[in-house]
């Protein structure tokens, strides 16, 4: 897998699927064999991971949205985080 930086577009990887599940008041990433129970911050970096986006365009409206700033060091984390993972791939 290529080195994360801001311009990196990640995308849900193969065989997971991100939906809201309203039961459990969040966003869960679902696969075959179960499922990961996101907290807020994970899920809203996974929500806006459509593989067109990159990483600072994420995080720059992650700031819009919740007035905050300096996230993209955060974003970059958790994309890497989840790479590792297989949640997320990216070219």
């Amino acid at each position: 897998m290529k080195t994360v930086t801001g311009a990196t577009q990640p995308r849900v990887g193969h065989g997971f699927r991100l939906q809201w599940e309203p039961v459990q008041d969040c966003h869960v990433l679902l696969y075959p064999e179960g499922m990961v129970k996101l907290n807020g911050s994970a899920g809203e970096i996974m929500k806006r991971c459509d593989g067109a986006s990159s990483i600072a365009a994420i995080a720059a409206d992650i700031e819009r949205t919740y007035a905050l700033q300096g996230l993209e060091p955060d974003v970059l984390a958790f994309v890497e985080l989840a790479g590792q993972q297989q949640w997320l791939k990216w070219d």
